[in-house]
């Protein structure tokens, strides 16, 4: 799913009222973790499907050779199944990342107490999509 001129709102059942850096528990970072590494190194350089691939890449530790000669057949293969869209990421349902989509469906996440994100928020050019809920 790619959004444009859109804003993913930090979940109405989030249980944090500050934004929080995701950190990884054990050696294996979740996917939460990548997607916000890459989101705050480079803003706006993502769409939805450049950012599954990098993680998946980043997650199973791909090697640039390997991608020099398969990335077309492993992206065939990722993406011959779907991939949640940011309404179903930890950020913004556990920890308080809203996910703006621009014009042109790149993503930057922004702290759920920013300035940015309150006028993104109120902004009327901007589509608002609620986060899912963690829970029913």
């Amino acid at each position: 799913m790619s959004y444009t001129n859109t804003l993913i709102k930090v979940a109405v059942d989030c249980p944090v009222s500050k934004s929080e850096i995701p950190v990884a528990k054990t050696n294996n970072k979740p996917v939460h973790v990548f997607q916000y590494e890459l989101l705050t190194e480079k803003p706006y350089t993502y769409n939805h499907e450049e950012l599954v691939y990098q993680v998946f890449v980043l997650q199973k530790e791909i090697p640039a050779e390997t991608l020099e000669t398969s990335a077309e057949k492993i992206k065939q293969e990722l993406f011959s199944k779907g991939h949640p869209c940011m309404r179903a990421s930890s950020l913004t349902k556990r920890y308080g990342w809203g996910a703006h989509y621009n014009q042109e469906g790149k993503i930057a996440i922004y702290p759920l107490e920013s300035e940015a994100y309150k006028t993104l928020l109120e902004s009327e050019n901007i589509k608002v999509i609620p986060a899912m809920k963690s829970k029913r």
